[in-house]
């Protein structure tokens, strides 16, 4: 599949950001990493340049087990094999080419992603308690369809879907394929490049976290193939953050809290500040090695460039108006507190959040429909007299 072109990005009203390939291409890690850094300050004031988001929430969807020695790699030294992730859904909505489109990140089909081999192994681990084990690991929260109808959104009003990485995800339910309609019939999946070519041809290293046939039969047509960074409208943009995956990539929002950075190079905030975090073993390990983040390495495709990826998420993100020890990283499945798994938390969390007004269509986005706002969205929108105004907050201690 050809690298969608800056012809067919200009048709969907993106645009490429230039100056990464140049630093990423540097032989040299500590040239690479200076040279990341300083274009990823540029990127940041390019995008809060860009303007505002109309709509943000985030919603949770499932609790999952992941190993501590992938999400905490090295750092950790407490008794837990296992930490608890929570996976999120993420709406966005951006005015783009005279119109709000709307954005989902991370959209699980919990269902199907159940399948990828090292989360499938794990279920059946239990034999006859599976059902059991599965009601107390792995709750299920949310659907994907159950949170869209929660907001108000149809289906048919989903312009784009994006994954920091295609890790579990099983896309031809919400895509469509020559055997089954898509269930976001309008909907292009936005992809790096690079991504989208390791799901049709993983070697065994990547095969046990990538969902079997996950991709398998969806429509060109409905794939935008990228091959670096984008901002896709007014306070949005797509972030080439290679590491995790070959083909990671995160999200960045402009919202009234500052630049929201969303991917899984990371699983908590603790990931980016290590240093400040309470962990065991982890500020420890970041004082006696220097690393400045703690990298979440089930796969280390590339472990130096997620090191890179993972200051530059730092860079661009910028402190936490909550916290300034932590920056504005929002995990796509984070390290929560739960019963299950006593004694391992994340020191700083977002929790849900949501900001603005939903803008609910009427009917089909392509075709001029009317539109109107939800009254009960919440309204954080930037104030024009540049002081910041922080609506419904979630609190760190949101995690149950």
């Amino acid at each position: 599949m050809e690298v969608a072109s800056h012809e067919t990005l200009e048709k969907e009203g993106f645009t490429y950001y230039q100056g990464f390939q140049s630093a990423w291409s540097q032989s040299s890690p500590t040239n690479r990493l200076n040279r990341v850094k300083e274009v990823g300050a540029k990127f940041r004031e390019s995008v809060l340049k860009s303007g505002n988001i109309s709509f943000y929430q985030s919603i949770d969807l499932i609790r999952a087990p992941y190993p501590t020695k992938y999400g905490l790699s090295n750092a950790y030294t407490g008794i837990n094999p296992f930490l608890h992730i929570l996976n999120r859904l993420f709406i966005v909505q951006f005015k783009s080419q005279g119109r709000t489109k709307t954005l989902l990140f991370s959209p699980s089909d919990i269902e199907r992603g159940a399948k990828t081999p090292y989360f499938d192994r794990l279920a059946n681990s239990a034999g006859p308690f599976n059902g059991l084990l599965k009601a107390f690991i792995a709750p299920t929260l949310n659907t994907v369809e159950q949170a869209l109808k929660n907001v108000g959104i149809s289906p048919d009003q989903i312009d784009y879907i994006s994954y920091d990485h295609l890790h579990t995800q099983d896309l031809r339910r919400w895509l469509g394929t020559d055997k089954e309609p898509g269930f976001f019939k309008n909907a292009k999946l936005l992809v790096m490049a690079q991504e989208w070519e390791s799901t049709q041809a993983l070697l065994p290293p990547q095969k046990d976290w990538y969902c079997p046939n996950g991709a398998e039969g969806i429509p060109a047509e409905k794939v935008i193939p990228l091959s670096s960074s984008a901002i896709i409208g007014e306070g949005v943009a797509l972030l080439h953050t290679p590491g995790h995956t070959e083909g990671n990539h995160s999200l960045v929002a402009n919202t009234p809290e500052g630049l929201l950075v969303t991917s899984e190079n990371g699983v908590s905030s603790d990931s980016y500040a290590p240093l400040h975090s309470e962990i065991s073993g982890v500020r420890k390990y970041a004082k006696n090695t220097g690393m400045e983040v703690i990298l979440n390495g089930n796969t280390l495709e590339e472990g130096l460039n997620q090191y890179i990826a993972m200051v530059l998420e730092k860079t661009v993100a910028g402190p936490s108006l909550r916290n300034p020890n932590f920056c504005n990283f929002v995990p796509s499945s984070e390290l929560t507190a739960y019963w299950g798994f006593p004694g391992l938390k994340p020191t700083f969390s977002f929790g849900q959040l949501k900001f603005g007004s939903i803008h609910i269509e009427n009917s089909s986005p392509r075709k001029g429909a009317k539109s109107h706002e939800n009254p009960n969205s919440s309204r954080g929108q930037h104030p024009s007299d540049g002081s910041v105004r922080i609506h419904r907050q979630a609190s760190s201690n949101d995690a149950p």
